[in-house]
């Protein structure tokens, strides 16, 4: 009993500590933003929708931008966007 409930705490423990990291980061050049419509495309034909709180920081075409992400079905639900020097 004691070896089945050691074992069932292993596996919790490493599932619930692979789903802290279930966000994805790309890095890319901005090809276009909109920010009435909340989307962000890189140059590589990436498209990613962004937070409904997004504060654009002066986000252009051209600036290399690092994208934290989740998969939301089958769409790119941005959480946070950072420039790249």
């Amino acid at each position: 009993m004691r070896a089945l409930l050691t074992s069932l705490t292993i596996i919790s423990a490493i599932s619930l500590s692979s789903a802290a990291f279930a966000a994805s980061m790309t890095t890319g050049t901005i090809k276009a933003i909109d920010t009435k419509a909340l989307t962000l495309t890189l140059k590589d034909g990436s498209h990613f929708m962004l937070p409904a709180n997004f504060k654009d920081p002066g986000l252009k075409a051209g600036e290399k931008v690092k994208i934290a992400y989740d998969m939301v079905g089958k769409k790119h639900q941005a959480t946070a966007v950072t420039l790249v020097n």
